[in-house]
């Protein structure tokens, strides 16, 4: 982007909702590449971090990372808008090895909801904005298929991502603009370590997107 001559650059995370280990880490690898390479950017740096994101660690919550507040931020906004028109349940997937993760997660919540009498179930990766492995294997086909047939569901449906969809795409391009014309370098949330943050990288990050100068 350097080379070509760019003047202006805005890192646009597509998790809605914040979280260290995905748009901190990204915006980390930024800072790094510059710090590393011992040279200021040429272009002029802003970011949207956050724009109301996956499961964590329980380790990584336990410091202070802000994304289950905003998941559950998000989710209150939808159901509000739709008058909470269904009982609904904020649960989460994607667990790997052996550490603790957020909980519940999907398997087990569909689980004890089929042992509860609900046979019917709408799945909503609500803190997903496209297709990929863990919508079209995890929730489509372990969860869907496997799972589901297991348990003696009816019926279990996945709401379709929002992927290339017009109006998405005019939305991503409308809160580029309003950034743009915001002139902010990034959200005032971005500027607050953890408060028990363990990477000094995350403070240097924040520092540099801060003190940009647009």
């Amino acid at each position: 982007m350097e080379r070509d001559g760019l003047e202006r650059a805005v890192a646009f995370t597509q998790y809605p909702q914040y979280s260290c280990s995905t748009t901190g880490s990204s915006l980390n690898a930024i800072y790094r590449y510059y710090n590393e390479a011992g040279k200021e950017p040429t272009m002029r740096w802003s970011t949207i971090d956050r724009w109301p994101t996956h499961p964590l660690l329980i380790q990584v919550v336990n410091r202070g990372d802000p994304y289950p507040q905003e998941v559950g931020a998000t989710v209150q906004r939808v159901m509000d808008k739709l008058g909470y028109s269904n009982p609904y349940r904020l649960v989460w997937q994607s667990k790997v090895g052996p550490m603790p993760w957020l909980g519940p997660q999907t398997d087990e919540a569909i689980k004890g909801l089929c042992k509860r009498g609900r046979k019917n179930i709408l799945l909503v990766p609500i803190a997903f904005t496209s297709d990929h492995i863990e919508t079209l294997y995890e929730l489509d086909i372990e969860y869907s298929q496997v799972l589901a047939n297991e348990c003696g569901l009816e019926n279990i449906r996945r709401a379709e991502s929002l992927n290339g969809n017009p109006l998405f795409s005019k939305a991503l391009a409308d809160l580029v603009h309003a950034h743009l014309q915001s002139k902010e370098r990034c959200s005032t949330q971005l500027t607050l370590s953890c408060p028990l943050c363990v990477n000094p990288t995350c403070r240097e990050t924040k520092s540099f997107f801060s003190s940009q100068q647009l």
